[in-house]
């Protein structure tokens, strides 16, 4: 058996045509999603990137493998300590390489990721790693180069998996300045002028006004990645600019799957994975170019799996996390021959009968025979931008903001997805019985989530976060996006940002 798992950067769901999106962005993941199933409703644990892909790795929510944020402590998995064996349980028994190891196959990633965060984690259990070396910032042709160098090499072999991570659809926008599939197709219609007017007069870190984060200063290298938007034109090249990210980085699909069939590879015999590590928010929250919430937009990610033997042009709406993966996989090879080719197996007390302790469930029967296998609600995290946690179930989701990330957040969000997808009602004033629901559920994972941490762990690390002062990326930046806001006629936020940001001026 061969495993593609292609792994897009920032990839929304509902910006592929596969998942309705009225632009031709994705014909070659569209193409992949009729021969196999689509989930509607996928999200990360915990977001944005290195929350997100620790927890994919791990099959762990953030609260147990560690991981939460950009920076500081939680930026590190947990540190076993004295019940470490000769190699960690990362490697012995948790992770989605060392499993597939496990199970025969040699495992490789062709990705730049684990040099951009310093995630060496990330890692473990890879039999190859190939760095596309631009730290995330290299466009997709490079990564391409190094898979079909690889593909050309080896793909002929049997048993391998093979994890693609492409970047094209993140900040900053990269691709040809000539490059526009879309210069003549409209954009999303939700953003009016009335409510891109509304947005570039809020206190928004990567807002309309500010991009760039902090300022709305462009990068010079990157022409097409916007400081600011003005007005409704410079929105659609905006928007034309994530959507040709996502267009690029399909056709770089395209180019991987020929190269594979001219190989003489059976496309239809092999098992292709095609996910994100989280979304983008474009404009949602008044966020613009950023995946800096939890919330439905950050968090929902597609995943569309195609598995010889299960089921084809399905699509699936229940509630499903990153996480649930590593089970769904255990299932899958359940009574299949193992060949452990890990250096455990030559190596006493590394390991040895070790059980997985994964956070997620199984969605194999989903994938078989159309079952329903979706969580009751999510529970979905971010303390890189924000410190945030939400539950999303039924048509709702509920947004509870610990550390606002200068963007003045209320303390509770409550909205409609059904009748407010971009999330622009607010509400939790106006039925207090859903803020209720939110918190009943949220804690109820929570009182799980301390009792079932590893012995000798205590902590939440999204507290640790707070402790040190903030998520990273709005730690220490107040004073200076304070001089920005009253630059741009937005005084008015300031003496809330010192009330509730008291330590940042000090």
């Amino acid at each position: 058996m061969r495993i593609l798992f292609i792994d897009i950067d920032t990839l929304r769901a509902d910006h592929l045509g596969c998942y309705g999106y009225h632009r031709n962005t994705s014909p070659n993941i569209d193409k992949i999603a009729e021969e196999g199933v689509k989930f509607e409703n996928y999200y990360c644990s915990d977001a944005p990137c290195l929350p997100s892909r620790s927890a994919l790795m791990s099959g762990q929510f953030g609260i147990h493998n560690g991981v939460v944020g950009h920076g500081g402590t939680a930026a590190d998995p947990r540190i076993e300590g004295a019940e470490r064996s000769f190699q960690s349980s990362l490697y012995s028994k948790n992770c989605l390489p060392g499993f597939l190891r496990r199970q025969g196959f040699h495992t490789v990633s062709i990705s730049s990721f684990a040099e951009r965060h310093s995630a060496w984690s990330f890692y473990a259990g890879f039999n190859e790693m190939r760095n596309s070396g631009g730290c995330g910032m290299e466009s997709g042709e490079v990564v391409t180069n190094q898979a079909l160098s690889w593909i050309e090499e080896n793909a002929d072999k049997d048993d391998w998996f093979l994890h693609i991570n492409w970047w094209d659809p993140h900040t900053p926008y990269r691709t040809p300045m000539d490059y526009n599939p879309f210069e003549n197709d409209p954009a999303p219609d939700w953003i009016t002028e009335e409510v891109l007017e509304e947005h570039r007069n809020m206190s928004s870190p990567h807002g309309a006004q500010e991009i760039m984060m902090y300022t709305n200063e462009p990068i010079p290298q990157y022409p097409k990645h916007q400081g600011e938007i003005k007005n409704m034109k410079e929105l659609k090249y905006f928007f034309d600019g994530y959507d040709s990210g996502v267009k690029f980085a399909d056709e770089q699909i395209g180019i991987v799957l020929e190269a594979l069939k001219k190989k003489g590879i059976d496309i239809d015999d092999m098992v292709i994975i095609v996910t994100a590590d989280h979304g983008e928010n474009l404009g949602e929250l008044g966020l613009y170019a950023e995946h800096a919430t939890a919330d439905n937009i950050t968090c929902r990610v597609p995943m569309i799996i195609k598995w010889p033997g299960c089921l084809k042009g399905h699509a699936d709406n229940g509630l499903h996390y990153n996480i649930d993966l590593l089970p769904t996989l255990a299932d899958l090879f359940k009574g299949k021959k193992k060949t452990d080719d890990m250096d455990s197996k030559f190596i006493p007390g590394a390991g040895e009968n070790q059980k997985p302790d994964w956070d997620g469930k199984s969605y194999f029967e989903t994938l078989k025979n159309g079952k329903d296998t979706g969580h009751d609600e999510l529970i979905i995290s971010q303390c890189a931008h924000v410190c945030q946690r939400s539950v999303r179930w039924d048509k709702y989701i509920y947004i509870r903001t610990y550390h606002d990330g200068f963007h003045l957040y209320p303390t509770e969000m409550v909205f409609n997805l059904e009748s407010d997808p971009y999330e622009q009602h607010n509400l939790a004033e106006q039925r207090p019985d859903l803020c209720k629901e939110g918190v009943y559920r949220l804690m109820n994972w929570h009182d799980k989530m301390m009792f079932t941490h590893p012995d000798g762990y205590t902590n939440d690390p999204m507290w640790t976060v707070i402790g040190e002062g903030g998520p990273s990326h709005a730690r220490g930046y107040l004073p200076q996006y304070c001089e920005r806001l009253k630059a741009t006629g937005r005084e008015w936020a300031i003496p809330e940002l010192r009330k509730r940001h008291p330590k940042e001026f000090k």
